[in-house]
């Protein structure tokens, strides 16, 4: 059975700080030191934390976030992301997504790594972390720490993918394609650019300049004529046309000017990211659970876990017996079931759970545990 990533929109709960010290910034630190320098417990394997991040690791360097305080299914309940099928099977969905993403894509290139991301890297270096996955697409996380494995669960902005021949391409060449085709897009790009509405992705201050702010460089303009908007073809298919499965020779067609013709029937690009309602690759599914079978506890950094993808991955934590963290702003998908049988003896070495920002507290963890290292 292929795993789809799809959404998860039900209410969720006001998290439950474990232990109860946690409820402060100290408190949290001092929680998360104990959990990742607890020894393993019987069960495990090996000796390895596993990390899996969120959208929320990545809000300090200034990208939106799905489910926190400001974050799109919270203040924009009627934002509905594009759905797989929906991109590959209509033309005019197409250039509805490119023309948002075209928008979009200025502030999340610019955006870099916060110190949430440097501070992974180091409890790696430490050895306290062994791997990451992560369900964000913006990589930082290989960015910033390039000797950690990590695991892209749901693929990456920065290459796009043709749905034909599976060639990658560079998403900051198509950016510049995206500009020379659609001059008076490009315009309209430099004038919202100048008055600063890119500058964040919060909510209430794109709003107010007639912006609608979603998650992965989308930028909704209401009334837009998205209808206009055009796109290239992948060059691998323009340039050698590949065999279609069932014979002949796949049609790639462009007007004068490069865009991709409507009656071709191959040579779509799509952002390398699964998108909701595809299918996740099978090495990418494998990968993340041998990550976590091979690890002896795992901390949640970021996520809600709202999409099946990620929280699976922390139910089989689960049923493997092995320690949970969670690091995280706000309620996360059936954490009540992940923390149903703490003992109440718990300081942080069997679990912990707070809610506090991953760029203040990440940093702060990775400073007692670089002490505590030169002590010994």
């Amino acid at each position: 059975m292929p795993l789809l990533r799809v959404p998860y929109t039900d209410p969720l709960p006001l998290p439950k700080i474990i232990p109860s010290s946690a409820s402060t910034a100290s408190g949290a630190i001092a929680a998360l030191v104990e959990f990742l320098s607890a020894p393993s417990p019987p069960s495990a394997a090996k000796d390895k934390t596993v990390l899996l991040t969120g959208a929320g690791i990545s809000v300090a360097s200034g990208l939106a976030d799905y489910r926190g305080t400001n974050g799109t299914y919270t203040l924009n309940r009627n934002y509905r992301p594009i759905y797989f099928n929906e991109f590959c099977e209509s033309h005019e969905a197409r250039k509805r997504y490119w023309a948002r993403s075209f928008l979009g894509w200025t502030n999340l290139h610019r955006a870099k790594p916060n110190s949430a991301h440097v501070a992974v890297g180091r409890l790696g270096e430490l050895g306290v972390v062994r791997k990451c996955v992560t369900q964000n697409v913006d990589s930082f996380h290989p960015s910033a720490h390039p000797s950690l494995p990590t695991i892209e669960l749901h693929g990456y902005l920065r290459s796009l993918v043709c749905l034909t021949c599976r060639s990658e391409y560079s998403r900051a060449a198509f950016q510049k394609q995206l500009a020379m085709l659609n001059p008076a897009w490009a315009a309209f790009l430099q004038q919202i650019i100048a008055t600063g509405a890119l500058d964040t992705e919060h909510p209430d201050e794109r709003q107010k300049k007639g912006l609608k702010t979603n998650p992965d460089g989308d930028v909704d303009i209401p009334n837009a004529p998205y209808t206009t908007f055009r796109y290239p073809a992948c060059p691998v298919c323009l340039e050698k046309p590949p065999q279609r499965p069932g014979g002949g020779i796949v049609e790639v067609r462009v007007d004068k000017d490069g865009a991709w013709a409507e009656d071709s029937n191959g040579g779509i690009l799509k952002p390398a990211v699964i998108m909701f309602g595809e299918s996740i690759p099978g090495p990418t599914k494998t990968a993340a659970e041998q990550a976590i079978d091979e690890a002896s506890r795992v901390l949640v950094v970021g996520s809600s876990l709202a999409t099946y993808s990620a929280w699976r991955l922390i139910k089989r934590a689960k049923e493997n017996g092995m320690p949970i963290g969670i690091l995280n702003l706000g309620g996360v998908r059936g954490e009540e079931s992940f923390f149903a049988d703490v003992s109440p003896e718990n300081t942080g070495w069997m679990a912990v759970r707070c809610s506090e920002p991953a760029d203040k507290i990440l940093p702060q963890v990775v400073k007692v545990l670089e002490e505590d290292k030169i002590l010994r």
